[in-house]
């Protein structure tokens, strides 16, 4: 069964960020980039629990994937089955505010 996957308002708002930023010096490859970090949180309805525990948060519903320098955050609901993409964020900017 694979899980619906949805990007939260503020992973939305971090992924235009990110992509803004690499735009400065890049924008065809802010534009790749862009689609590499949605595709990583969209490959996430096949096999969800393969992230991560967060450290900062110590729940099993909430995961993590890294992809380069990138933490995409998330959180698994069994019922119905959704993955809520809750922040891309930067290892370098420590530690992100996650709103659950």
């Amino acid at each position: 069964m694979d899980f619906k996957v949805i990007l939260t308002p503020q992973a939305q708002d971090d992924l235009r960020e990110i992509v803004s930023f690499i735009a400065r010096n890049n924008s065809s490859r802010a534009r790749t980039f862009g689609n590499e970090l949605i595709d990583q949180a969209l490959s996430l309805a096949s096999l969800p629990e393969r992230g991560r525990v967060v450290p900062e948060i110590a729940e099993s519903s909430v995961r993590e994937m890294v992809h380069g320098s990138y933490r995409i955050i998330y959180e698994i609901f069994r019922e119905p089955a959704t993955v809520y993409v809750l922040r891309f964020w930067h290892a370098a900017r420590g530690e992100p505010e996650i709103k659950k």
